[in-house]
């Protein structure tokens, strides 16, 4: 075997042992996280994606590595807005803070597994037929001006159709029962509201990925990049929930920084017949466009400061 056809099984199996150590080793004990045992894990996270990286850059050269960075940053940029509405559903449920973890690694793994089942058949369409790269353009643009406009609506889980149908099972028990999904009740088999949370989770996650898959298909069409860049930052998702899930609220402007980014990244695709924007370019713009939204947020917030002083 030469060594592009290690590149899959390898990855898989190098998640797989992460993943295996940072539950069953480093949080085999159901706990509560503290802030700076999340920083440490979220450091790691992201010094893992840029060794990995790195390695982009001398193996595959310049433009692969620019493109594993701009959807590595599309993601975790995306998957912020993600965290604020995973945090309204503990909110809902209230989800015992020892319990969300664990709830956040299945479905980290979730989102793995359906992000691989997405983007090798998404790459391959997007490169046999342009109208489908026309049409996730499309998407992107629709998207980010959806999010641009759309407010600060509150999620109401109870709403979900699978939440909704869940409970009509009369299965779900009313209580939690530690950090266990299912439990036996006179020889039956009961869903406990972690359950619930986790498949809510679950769904939301999918409703997410309708606008990042796309956004990342648009800035490389190597599945194993699209995907790497997606698993590294999905992998520290569930630390940098219990960094930032209290903090979101400060960040305002960064919900027009995600919009902008996903318009742009929505007409590069549709533009690429004519205009070819090299990898580094679309990284920095990208970049610029997301840390001017959190300056932004950050300089608004002193300001508003001095003003109630």
């Amino acid at each position: 075997m030469t060594l592009h056809d290690w590149l899959w099984p390898g990855f898989l199996a190098f998640v797989a042992i992460v993943l295996f150590v940072d539950l069953f080793i480093l949080h085999r004990r159901d706990h509560v996280i503290s802030t700076p045992e999340a920083c440490r894990t979220v450091g790691a996270y992201v010094g893992m994606a840029m060794v990995f990286a790195s390695g982009v850059f001398f193996f595959a050269g310049g433009d692969r590595g620019a493109e594993f960075l701009t959807g590595y940053l599309i993601e975790q940029a995306l998957s912020l807005d993600n965290i604020f509405v995973i945090a309204l559903i503990f909110t809902y449920f209230k989800v015992p803070a020892e319990a969300q973890y664990r709830v956040l690694f299945y479905g980290i793994v979730g989102a793995i597994v359906m992000r691989l089942s997405l983007i090798v058949p998404g790459v391959k369409l997007v490169d046999q037929f342009h109208v489908v790269a026309m049409a996730l353009g499309g998407l992107l643009i629709f998207s980010g001006f959806k999010m641009m406009t759309s407010g600060d609506d509150m999620v109401d889980p109870s709403e979900s159709f699978a939440v909704k149908l869940l409970m009509r099972t009369g299965r779900v028990t009313p209580e939690y029962e530690g950090s266990k999904f299912l439990t036996r009740r006179n020889g039956l088999l009961y869903m406990t509201p972690l359950f619930v949370v986790l498949v809510t989770v679950e769904i939301t996650d999918l409703i997410f990925a309708v606008d990042s898959i796309p956004a990342v298909l648009a800035v490389s069409n190597d599945a194993f990049i699209v995907f790497s860049s997606n698993v590294f930052a999905i992998l520290g998702l569930r630390a940098l929930f219990f960094v930032l899930s209290g903090m979101l609220r400060t960040f305002r402007h960064l919900k027009t920084g995600l919009s902008l980014v996903l318009v742009f990244i929505g007409l590069k695709m549709l533009l690429a017949q004519y205009i070819d924007i090299p990898s580094l370019v679309a990284l920095g713009v990208t970049a610029l466009i997301i840390g001017g939204s959190v300056l932004a947020s950050i300089l608004h917030r002193e300001e508003s400061s001095e003003t109630e002083r």
